[in-house]
């Protein structure tokens, strides 16, 4: 016999209660999962039904290292079992949302990461991917593409989670960590944050390939085709960011977007983005960013790559930079690039 009285029909709205708060919920009795989780790059943690993922190398402008990737793919698979959140935001601690690859280890010193042991004898090996850069010595691309697909699966996990998330950004989204952000399904940024991908001037090309998926293909041509940037509001006019906002107000908007969204039942979001996500899959996002990805390993490779390289090793990253987009009249905004 049915306990209508017990019934969530009964109870008014009883479809916004959250998958642990009802009840009859699966969930009763059960130990729900721990938020004390302690990352390298990053923080995070759980508040009401928001999963708060946030980098955390304000010093080096929140710069992509190896760990990156890992820790932000565990902490989007933690929010994404976790019956108590709806939505998870990725954002940055500092100055700016992320200034991509900190690729003045990289360019200057072959590689040489923080946590080189931990990677011994793995692709990621510092010493490998030193002699794979040599400009005097013979490139395996595959060598390099099993770095770079590494990254990109990682930042990935923001599409392919089950729950919606929303990047938040404000002060600088540079070369790389515009793949991390294009990769989220919603994208809030100050008004004044600097948004794009320098390096397609020499030594890069965005290895996720997401940006005609997310522009277009005129307006994602003009922004590669230079190297230009646009600023948060040009993001929000060109359909990039959902919305923008006056940096002092970019904390209130975005709570209010995640509380609109947080209301929403779990499995009604997840299925509203797995729909429109067959969309996206459907354009062929996988194969733009295997390709995008084999095209940034070439790019650091051509005559102008090594060029640029030797450049960094010999003078410094900054200078290799300066000396790159001083013609273009935008060295000064580029500060914070890697």
């Amino acid at each position: 016999m049915s306990d209508f009285e017990n019934h969530s029909g009964t109870r008014p709205a009883a479809w916004y209660e959250g998958l642990t708060e009802a009840p009859d919920s699966p969930w009763a009795d059960r130990e729900l999962p721990p938020t004390d989780i302690s990352y390298r790059t990053l923080t995070y943690e759980v508040t009401g039904r928001i999963a708060r993922i946030t980098f955390n190398r304000p010093e080096h402008g929140n710069a992509i290292t190896s760990d990156t990737p890992i820790e932000l793919a565990h902490a989007v698979e933690r929010a994404d079992l976790d019956p108590r959140v709806h939505v998870m935001v990725v954002s940055g601690r500092g100055k700016g949302f992320c200034g991509g690859y900190d690729l003045s280890l990289f360019a200057e010193s072959g590689f040489h990461g923080d946590d080189a042991d931990s990677t011994a004898g793995t692709v990621l090996d510092p010493m490998i991917q030193a002699r794979n850069h040599n400009p005097w010595g013979t490139w395996d691309p595959m060598v390099d593409y099993a770095m770079m697909s590494r990254f990109n699966r990682g930042f990935a996990s923001l599409l392919h989670a089950n729950k919606p998330t929303v990047a938040k950004l404000h002060g600088f989204a540079v070369a790389g960590g515009t793949d991390i952000a294009l990769y989220a399904d919603q994208i809030i940024c100050a008004d004044d944050t600097k948004i794009g991908y320098p390096p397609t001037r020499v030594w890069g090309i965005p290895a996720a390939g997401m940006w005609a998926h997310r522009l277009g293909d005129q307006r994602a041509k003009r922004l590669l085709f230079t190297g230009d940037c646009l600023s948060g509001k040009q993001a929000e006019e060109w359909g990039l960011a959902v919305e923008s906002a006056p940096a002092d107000e970019l904390d209130e908007r975005t709570e209010a977007l995640l509380e609109r969204i947080a209301r929403m039942p779990i499995n009604q979001l997840m299925m509203a983005k797995l729909a429109l996500n067959s969309a996206l899959l459907a354009q062929g996002v996988a194969n733009s960013g295997m390709i995008s990805t084999v095209f940034d390993g070439i790019s650091r490779h051509t005559r102008e790559g090594y060029a640029f390289q030797l450049r960094s090793a010999t003078e410094g990253f900054r200078a290799a930079v300066r000396e790159r987009d001083e013609p273009y009249g935008d060295w000064k905004r580029a500060q914070f690039e890697k």
